[in-house]
């Protein structure tokens, strides 16, 4: 493998775009992760939904969210 792939790197820029695409083109299609029964989206939707009307589910103020989120991204 670290051959062909030394090989690849000596060939000339344009033709080295070829073969990336040639190559990515066999690839096989990696599936859609937004590609879900509609009838599934609106099961859990109501599922959610429900929890959140009986209080089951505990929501948090979107600010505190934000903060805290900010916070940890700004302490790394």
């Amino acid at each position: 493998m670290r051959k062909v792939i030394r090989d690849a790197l000596a060939v000339p820029d344009a033709d080295r775009a070829d073969l990336a695409v040639e190559l990515l083109a066999s690839l096989p299609e990696p599936p859609d992760p937004l590609e879900i029964d509609s009838d599934e989206w609106a099961q859990e939707i109501e599922r959610r939904a429900r929890g959140v009307l009986s209080g089951d589910t505990v929501t948090e103020n979107w600010d505190a969210v934000d903060e805290r989120i900010l916070g940890k991204l700004s302490n790394g």
